[in-house]
This record gives structure tokens, sequence and C-alpha cells, in this order.
């Protein structure tokens, strides 16, 4: 049995009656008195809807057993405001027809002496028990909210370390490369870390940030504390305080190799002056193994105090190398020049320009330039770029290389999953040396930015590529600074050549190869191209013909 509202087929008032679901309908119901109906004293309207409004609440509030609006601590109770605005309610009529609801009280029913009176009123009646319904379904759905805000844990307030965490999170979530980050939830991965990943300290939100990055797989999306951010950027802007190595993840032949390899040695460094070269592995770093070593975490402990010193354990081919370095102030002038001359040419290329680019810091470009210039006052016939063991820098400053030698075309292809989404390329605008014969020389310690140049010229038929294939890091890292000072190394994007090829672990394959014994020093390039009887003789006109 249930209770319904149903209106009558002669009358225009709503009665409430008793429902037997197993009994034919009628469209004629008659009000069913099923407790003793005492008379209503003519309470305003506005009291009987707040009354009605509040014993309807009565079992899910603390209202006080009289069933009124409050009590000794109503202001405590939910839904007293409710009940206030109950008793505000001025529109509903004074006197209605006939009414009877059980609930919990005896059954209460008041008449009038006119049904004019009730018939003028039946329309305003339906409206108010529509508003009566509404209310009951919204104080209910007000409990049960108020219910899960009692049950529900206290809210906590976000901390300084919290927002650096979400300024590393936010910086991920913009900038990296794969947006299936791995293959998870990068929006839950933050609810979850907020939650359970301890952020007390700064240490422990660095720690937070390192797992969350951690779980990308990427070897060169990193987090670098505030000293390693500035030694950093210090090494893009001319010099740091190191042994003077440039050093990668083994690749290619050293891809089954444990520890990291040496992509090159600066000219005059501590390493370079040891006999460190291109290609050797890294086992150790004061007797640490550096099978599961990061490259930050190995550049931190290579570079130090000028003076001080530091051990390294090398696998040099079949040989290992126990060394001792101290470290120096390594000078990053990325450019040296040379002008080699080359008697009794039978050809037009008697004197060459040597241009050696080492990296590319904020000065590469302009460095360049002024190299290009210096070697015009000598009256050169062709150029030779020298790439080899230059393990790139700065992505714009190799960009800005490129445009010094093509008159016109495409540099590279950034990309992303979706495909190519930018396009670098040229008008000539920037060119100054677009016309002599260039030669340029690459190997195995070429990578990164000095790829994307020989790629560059290579592909727009500028330049012919002697050596042998570059180190294949095809992915482009852009650096991100933090607000407590610690910085992001993400990985934003892919590049492709302008002939279209992804180099990621394969490398730019050089147009000729180079004898093994051709010197990489300025001095022993030119006598490679003088003496014919030596075994790194080169012969001029071959060194510029396709």
């Amino acid at each position: 049995m249930e209770v319904v509202t149903s209106y009558s087929a002669t009358s225009s008032y709503p009665r409430f009656a008793l429902y037997n679901p197993n009994k034919p309908s009628s469209l004629t119901f008659k009000p069913i008195i099923i407790s003793p109906v005492h008379p209503w004293k003519s309470f305003p309207g506005r009291n009987i809807e707040a009354r009605l409004l509040c014993r309807i609440l009565y079992k899910r509030t603390n209202l006080d057993e009289s069933g009124r609006c409050g009590g000794s601590d109503a202001h405590s109770k939910p839904f007293f405001w409710f009940c206030i605005l109950g008793r505000l309610n001025k529109t509903f009529p004074s006197q209605s027809g006939s009414f009877a609801l059980r609930h919990g009280h005896p059954l209460r029913s008041w008449k009038t002496g006119s049904h004019q009176k009730v018939t003028s009123h039946s329309q305003k009646i339906r409206q108010h028990i529509s508003v009566v319904f509404v209310c009951l379904v919204t104080a209910m759905l007000l409990v049960t909210s108020a219910s899960v805000a009692l049950s529900s844990p206290p809210s906590w307030a976000i901390s300084e370390d919290n927002l650096l965490f979400l300024e590393a999170w936010r910086t991920i979530d913009r900038a990296y490369i794969e947006k299936t980050f791995n293959g998870q939830s990068w929006f839950r991965y933050r609810e979850d870390a907020l939650r359970n990943e301890p952020m007390n300290n700064r240490e422990e939100t660095y720690t937070a940030i390192r797992k969350m990055l951690a779980t990308l797989n990427d070897p060169f999306t990193r987090f670098l504390e505030p000293e390693k951010f500035k030694s950093l950027r210090s090494g893009t802007q001319g010099s740091l305080t190191g042994v003077g190595l440039s050093i990668g993840y083994p690749t290619g032949s050293e891809g089954s190799q444990a520890g990291l390899v040496v992509i090159s040695a600066a000219p005059g460094g501590p390493a370079n002056q040891a006999g460190i070269s291109s290609g050797d592995i890294i086992l150790q770093i004061d007797n640490t193994s550096t099978e599961s070593m990061g490259i930050y975490d190995a550049a931190e402990r290579l570079q130090g105090p000028e003076g001080s010193s530091v051990e390294l354990t090398i696998q040099s081919g079949p040989i290992m190398k126990h060394l001792a370095l101290t470290r120096a102030k390594v000078s990053l002038n990325p450019v040296k020049l040379r002008l080699c001359e080359v008697p009794g040419s039978e050809k037009s290329y008697p004197r060459i320009g040597y241009i050696k680019l080492t990296s590319f810091n904020q000065n590469a470009s302009a460095s360049v330039k002024e190299a290009i210039d210096a070697l015009r006052s000598n009256s050169v016939n062709a150029f030779v770029l020298d790439l080899r063991d230059n393990s790139g820098g700065l992505f714009p400053e190799g960009i800005e290389t490129a445009k010094i030698w093509l008159d016109e075309g495409v540099i590279v292809y950034i990309c992303d999953n979706r495909g190519v989404r930018d396009i670098y390329d040229t008008d000539g605008s920037s060119a100054i040396a677009a016309s002599e014969p260039l030669a340029v020389l690459v190997n195995k310690g070429t990578a990164s930015a000095s790829e994307i140049l020989a790629s560059a010229l290579k592909d727009n038929k500028r330049a012919v590529l002697f050596g042998e294939p570059t180190y294949g890091k095809g992915k482009i890292q852009s650096v991100f600074q933090l607000s407590d000072g610690s910085g992001l190394a993400v990985t934003v994007a892919r590049y492709e050549t302008p002939a279209h090829n992804d180099i990621d672990k394969v490398g730019v394959i050089p147009d000729h190869p180079l004898p093994n014994s051709f010197l990489k020093d300025d001095d022993g390039f030119c006598g490679c191209l003088q003496d014919s009887a030596s075994a790194c003789y080169v012969n001029n006109v071959q060194l510029f013909s396709r």
C-alpha cells in the first residue's frame, strides 16, 4: 500500500488517499481518514508551511520533539535556516480544503465553511503542493550532501612545496613530447602524488619530482637542483670548471656496454690531456659505478672546485685505464680557425679555410661569422667545417649557424607523435658564405645540434660530409627554470632532417669516410692535406667532390 495524490473528477482540490495496486483504478478517490481529525484553528499560511516542512525533516535533523524549528542549539543544525525560510513564506493561503497526512503525529485536518472559497483557491493550492514537494526533495539532497561532507576528510592547505611540485608537473604536462606520458594518466598521477608523497620539506619535494619524472622512462628528461641548473647554464655561457668531458648514454655499437660514453673531450682540457677521446666508456667515477648513473648525476660528479681531483675508470677499446684528473677551468671558446695552403695544387683550392666548431654555446654563430670574415681576408677558395666531437648545445645556435651557409631551404623539421608541427628554414637573409665549396667533418662524437647542422648542409646539397656516422641524438630538450632556482631538462620534440630522416639512435651518415689516422687538431688537418706520403692524406680536390 502506498500514499498517492490524486484529483477527483468532480472537484479540483487535491486529496491524499491509500492506493491498492491490485485493485482497478478509478477516476474518483475518496479521502480515507486513518486517524481522528481535529479542527485546525486557522493558523496563518506561513506557519502552516513552516510547520509542515519542519515535521517532515524531523527524522533527518535534530529538531526538538515538539516539531518546532530550532531547539536549544538550533543554530548548529543544518536545516535551521531552511525552516526559517519556511516561516517567512507569505504566499501560502491562510485557509484551504481538506488535508490529511500522518507523519509520526496524530493526523490533522482543516475545513472551511465555504465551498466557493475552496474552488477559488484550488489553483494556488496545486502550485503550493508542488512547491512543498520540491522543498522535500531539496531537503533530502541537502541532508545527503551534509552527510557526505561530514564523512569526508578535512580539506588541506596547499603548501609551498606542493606548489613547487605542481609547477614541475605543469611544465611536463605542457612541454613533454609524448602526450601519453609513457602510458599513464598524468592527471591521476598528480592527484595520487599530492595525496601520498611526503612533501614536508624541499628535499622531499625534490625526491617526489624525480620520482614523477622517472615514470616517463626518458633518460634525457631530468630534474636539476639549483646548483646543477646553475652549472648547466654556465656551461652554455662560455666556461665551466671540471675535466672537460661531454658524455652521453651508449648508442649504436656501444649500446650493449654498461657505463657512460664519452662524446667528446674539450681540446686542452684535463680529460683531453690525459688521452680520453670520443667513444671511450666511463665505468667508474670516484669508485662509484656508472652502470645505472644518469648523465646529470655524472656531470655533477665530474665538475667541482678548480684544483680538486677526481678519479675515473675508463674503458678505451680493450684497454682499461685508471686516471686521476685535476679539475680546471675549461674555456668553451667554440671556434678555432686555420688557413691551410696547399702548394702545387693543380686545381682551384690552394687556400682552404679550416673552422673547428667545438660546441654550440651562446657565442657559437657569432664566432663562426667572425672566423669566416677573418679567413676571407686571406682570400680562401673553400671552407672546411670540423664538427668532430661537437656534442651540441643550444638548439637556436645550431639553427643560426646553418643559416650562415644556406641561401635557402629547410634546416630541420620539428615533430611530435602527430607528425610535423614546426619547420625551421631560411630565406638566405642571414647567409654570408653560401657560395664557396664546403666540406663538413663528422664522427661519433658529433651530436644533437651539430647533427642538425650537418644534416641540413648535406640534405640541401650545400656540403659534402666526411667521416663516420654521428652519435644519433634525434630528440630536443629544453631547459625550464622553476621558481626556487631549480630546473627541468625536458624532451620537447624530435626532429627530422630536411630529407625527412629520423636520425635518433642512427646518426647522420656521411658521404665519404676519412682515413682512420686523420688528425683532429688544426695543425694535423693541414698536414693531412699537404703531405701526400702521409697515411692520413686526402686530396684537396676530393675533399669537395660529391
